[in-house]
């Protein structure tokens, strides 16, 4: 989805870095440039794509969450990532979700709400960045105009609609990161 708001809105190029190959095939399918990350080399890979200059803004959509290559739990990752992978005065937005605290969380700091960030480097660079919950009642008017007149359909983006009473099954796979479970929509009575 955050894709498909920055082509949305007139974003000369858009990557989307992932390691889940059903993202990236549908980030790529709303003209987004796919960045597999298997290999760990995506902040490698935006360098390149932008002629060592970084990327004007990047969005971290995952939040603490965030899993490594070897599918551990590491809450800073995207957000250090970013902050080398944006250019000098660049903007960070984060979107995924982080909690106050996490008592599940295997990580430390993540079950205080903290995490490990690259401060430093986010402030050498002099870049910005926004957080926090979308503010809905700002938006959902002019996004449903959008959906209302073609311009936009993020239906895409849904795998799998399920009865209510599916829904451990759906948030299992989900948090698994299936293959193929991208978003779940839940239909109660059907």
């Amino acid at each position: 989805m955050a894709a498909l708001s920055a082509v949305t809105k007139g974003a000369s190029q858009v990557m989307i870095v992932d390691t889940q190959q059903d993202r990236l095939a549908l980030a790529e399918k709303v003209g987004a440039i796919p960045i597999d990350n298997t290999e760990g080399d995506g902040v490698e890979q935006v360098m390149e794509l932008t002629g060592g200059k970084g990327a004007d803004r990047g969005c971290e959509c995952v939040g603490y969450q965030c899993c490594n290559l070897h599918r551990e739990e590491v809450p800073g990752l995207t957000m250090n990532n970013l902050v080398a992978s944006v250019k000098f005065t660049g903007r960070i937005g984060c979107v995924g979700v982080f909690v106050p605290q996490d008592p599940g969380s295997e990580d430390k700091l993540g079950r205080v709400g903290k995490m490990p960030f690259d401060f430093g480097m986010f402030w050498f660079k002099g870049q910005s960045m926004g957080t926090g919950q979308c503010n809905v009642k700002a938006y959902n008017r002019f996004l449903s105009k959008l959906i209302e007149k073609d311009k936009v359909s993020p239906a895409f983006i849904v795998s799998h609609e399920l009865p209510l009473e599916k829904a451990p099954e759906g948030y299992d796979n989900f948090d698994k990161r299936n293959e193929g479970w991208t978003k779940v929509v839940l239909k109660p009575g059907r």
